[in-house]
């Protein structure tokens, strides 16, 4: 969400600049497959802290830092330290795959935010400006609070299908409920060679087939309720069937 209402702020800006930045990013992230910019932005982004590490910590290093398909760096460089826990290099690639996440639906967060953004009246925010309010009072009291009825739909699409995407993160290391649910369920794996069993992987997949479906009914009724909320008091067909009602 941070990501998608700074790209909406930057594509709505009166400054061309920064208004061609959030478009771009916005059209250059939903133009581009998923699992290609998950795979290219995790790499690229690790080596660029370590390169930046790099030039600070080994400044006499006198190898090129690529050779070939490798890119190697001075071991104190290197991020996290070859000497470091587990879990430290567990925390550092999920938080790589989170912002990766993030970066990516952020784009079509902010192409929902942006639309939602430009369907509130025009009208209140004239009405607005001629009360005197400024520009930035204007965008946090007017067109902000009303904008997230009209965003609601396009959100929830999009946290049904983030829901859907999670076992990407597979592509980026990251052990999540469905490479659990092979590991278990299979019967000869490399992490429980101890325990054989036969091949359970349907029952564990069944079960989370159940997660999954439970988990968007849930989101369903969280989101309907938080519709009704938003609706009180707006110009839309959900608020006048409630001015109706009461």
């Amino acid at each position: 969400m941070l990501f998608g209402f700074g790209g909406a702020m930057a594509a709505r800006a009166n400054f061309a600049p920064l208004s061609w930045l959030g478009k771009g990013y916005i059209a250059i992230v939903r133009g581009v497959p998923d699992i290609a910019f998950f795979l290219f932005f995790v790499i690229a982004l690790d080596q660029g802290i370590e390169w930046l590490r790099h030039q600070v910590k080994c400044p006499d290093w006198d190898q090129p830092i690529r050779q070939g398909s490798d890119f190697l760096v001075c071991d104190i460089a290197k991020m996290p330290l070859g000497s470091s826990p587990q879990w430290m290099h567990e925390t550092y690639g999920f938080s790589l795959a989170v912002l990766t996440f993030a970066l990516v639906f952020g784009a079509f967060a902010a192409n929902v935010l942006f639309g939602a953004m430009r369907a509130v009246p025009h009208a209140q925010i004239e009405t607005a400006e001629a009360y005197g309010m400024s520009h930035r009072q204007t965008f946090w009291r007017i067109l902000v609070p009303q904008m997230w009825i009209y965003a609601l739909p396009g959100l929830s699409n999009l946290w049904m299908v983030l829901i859907k995407a999670t076992p990407l993160l597979f592509l980026l290391g990251v052990e999540d409920i469905v490479y659990w649910a092979r590991e278990l369920g299979g019967s000869k794996t490399a992490k429980f060679t101890a325990y054989p069993h036969g091949d359970w992987r349907m029952w564990y997949f069944l079960a989370l087939l159940v997660f999954y479906l439970a988990f968007t009914k849930v989101s369903e009724i969280f989101l309907d309720r938080l519709r009704v909320r938003l609706s009180h008091g707006q110009a839309t067909v959900g608020g006048a069937a409630q001015r109706k009602a009461s």
